[in-house]
């Protein structure tokens, strides 16, 4: 098996910094093989989460998206093994002709209250191809092997 390198799609994306996230990092990948951007929280006094609670947290930032990608937020890792924080719509999309302040919404599966402090790392920010679509109507689809075999068919 040959190995092919991913390719990569090279953006520049305007952002505009708010007044509330002065002073804030803005989202880097922060390895080189990242997907996601981290976002941070702009927020002025902490805000707290209680279990099964949702709270839309602020960025800051509002981001100019092309045409043809989208911007997704989604859950970070650490947050929702350590802690149960997640979102309720993830993906979150963003789409390119939005040009509001990116805000994110908490949710707190966990059991514990959760504190969010200003700059704490919320949330990840992917920039991702959408695919347009037309439909075409037929009266039935090609075959597969798999064919209407929904969840857990492989055995899991």
């Amino acid at each position: 098996m040959q190995y092919h390198a991913p390719v990569t799609i090279a953006l520049t994306l305007q952002i505009r910094r708010l007044p509330s996230a002065e002073g804030l990092a803005l989202p880097v990948y922060m390895t080189p093989g990242a997907a996601g951007m981290d976002l941070h929280a702009a927020l002025a006094d902490d805000v707290l989460i209680e279990p099964g609670d949702i709270v839309l947290v602020p960025t800051g930032l509002e981001v100019a998206i092309p045409e043809g990608f989208e911007g997704q937020v989604r859950p970070r890792s650490g947050l929702a093994v350590k802690h149960g924080i997640s979102l309720p719509n993830t993906p979150a999309t963003i789409d390119s002709d939005y040009r509001g302040e990116i805000r994110v919404p908490l949710i707190n599966l966990g059991r514990d209250v959760f504190r969010v402090s200003r700059g704490m790392r919320i949330a990840q920010f992917v920039v991702a191809p959408v695919a347009r679509v037309t439909w075409d109507e037929v009266e039935t689809l090609p075959a597969t092997d798999r064919g209407a075999k929904g969840f857990g068919h492989s055995g899991v």
